[in-house]
């Protein structure tokens, strides 16, 4: 960008972004009729108007200088404007231990085993807290204003990660809002004492009930007991589901059937759910049938699913290791996807970038053909299910929290990793350098 428009971004009380692209699935409804009619591959020509740190109007391209009032412009050029992004799941507390605790097998069970043995060795406060300020910094360089992470929640190590968590969401609040679920096994809710003292914990840090829920002779009474302590908190629910190519892996439809026979009217979001894809057809539209009238949000997971699902040694992958995404959409459900883990056993790579995210959700999801609302499975619908409708959007009134593209065209956006992209805060551009690896030497072990 122009050097000229650099200073208008960053000292002018107000200015216009005039002939930029805005994905028409992150509007309010109330401004798509006029838009619509100047929009290709539901990308709307617009001028933005910003004042004071708001977006003052969106209107059609070439209509900026009625509402401006005479404030400076800056030419888009057609290249793309988003708001900042929604990643809702993501787990910031084991992130970056890639160096000192490699997953040997590149596997599921892989993955437990050497993420247990690294918790139990070196989780201390400074190791996670150094851990999570580098995941937010990246997070926060590359335009995500809103993430929810998944907290390893076994004891004793509760009592460590949620205090912790709750000083994080102070440190960066107004830059990243937090959002936290506890992760633990869901049997473990057979512990009253272990379970009370963790729901008391994630209540007074404002979280959500989550853990990974496995068949066996037991689940619905343990789905049960985590539905009413949930219920008699006020507390919503992410579940990590069907993590597995097992076909007969089918604990979202018991999770479904849960939220129904119990009347529970929260949000309750499923993650991964991959042994989907893996059923019958027939048997994988009743389980969809189910969560759609359960109300379930479901999120997928693709570059993580992609990376551990269907791993052999010396055997190419037949599967994609992803969920029936397509099939839930089609069928009126919630869908969303996100950056999952970053260089840890369950992800060696990542960098907690949506935009990343969304490209390989394309490529994997066949989410093209048409791109028209593709946008929304990291702003809009994401938001929705973290019942925050005020984000991944750009309303007029609301703040100009906006990411800048030179990207005009959807092929131009999903072909190059827009490293050149500006981030607005409040109108302002922030300070989009990523923090060095080496900054992790000290926790990485890296002399």
């Amino acid at each position: 960008m122009a050097s000229a428009s650099l200073d208008i971004l960053n000292s002018a009380p107000g200015y216009v972004l005039k002939n930029a692209r805005v994905p028409i699935v992150c509007l309010p409804t109330v401004l798509t009729d006029d838009l619509i009619g100047r929009s290709h591959e539901g990308l709307a020509e617009a001028d933005i108007v910003v004042e004071d740190g708001k977006i003052a109007a969106i209107v059609v391209a070439g209509m900026g200088t009625a509402p401006a009032g005479g404030l400076p412009m800056i030419d888009m050029r057609g290249g793309q404007v988003w708001p900042t992004f929604v990643d809702m799941h993501t787990h910031i507390d084991k992130g970056h231990i890639w160096e000192r605790s490699r997953n040997p097998t590149g596997d599921f069970e892989g993955a437990l085993l050497t993420v247990r043995a690294d918790r139990e060795a070196n989780w201390t406060r400074e190791d996670i807290e150094a851990r999570m300020e580098f995941s937010l910094r990246s997070a926060y360089a590359h335009g995500t204003s809103l993430l929810r992470t998944h907290i390893d929640s076994l004891p004793p190590h509760h009592k460590l990660t949620w205090p912790l968590f709750r000083e994080m969401r102070e440190r960066w609040k107004g830059r990243v809002d937090l959002q936290a679920v506890c992760l633990m096994p869901v049997e473990a809710t057979r512990d009253a004492d272990y379970f009370e003292a963790l729901i008391d914990e994630v209540a007074a840090s404002g979280g959500l009930i989550g853990g990974h829920p496995d068949m066996g002779p037991e689940l619905e009474s343990d789905l049960d007991r985590l539905l009413r302590a949930a219920m008699d908190r006020g507390l919503d629910i992410d579940f990590h589901i069907d993590e597995t190519r097992d076909p007969g892996a089918r604990t979202l439809r018991a999770v479904a059937d849960a939220v129904i026979r119990n009347g529970f009217e929260g949000k309750v979001v499923a993650g991964h759910c991959c042994s989907l894809a893996r059923q019958e057809s027939d048997e994988a539209a009743r389980t969809i049938d189910r969560v759609v009238e359960a109300g379930i949000g479901v999120v997928s997971l693709p570059m993580c699913n992609m990376y551990l699902q269907d791993r052999f040694a010396g055997c190419t992958p037949r599967w994609r290791g992803v969920t029936l995404f397509q099939e839930l959409r089609s069928a009126g459900g919630d869908v969303a996807v996100a950056s999952d883990n970053t260089r840890d056993p369950f992800y060696a790579y990542g960098d907690l970038d949506p935009v990343e995210v969304f490209r390989e959700a394309v490529r994997i999801l066949h989410l093209d053909h048409p791109l028209d609302e593709a946008a929304k499975v990291v702003t809009t619908s994401p938001a929705k299910m973290l019942r925050r409708p005020d984000s991944g959007v750009l309303a007029v009134g609301g703040p100009a929290d906006m990411v800048l593209f030179s990207a005009r065209f959807w092929s131009e956006f999903l072909s190059r990793p827009q490293a050149d992209r500006m981030v607005l805060r409040s109108g302002r551009p922030i300070d989009r350098t990523l923090p060095d690896y080496r900054d992790l030497d000290p926790v990485a072990g890296i002399a």
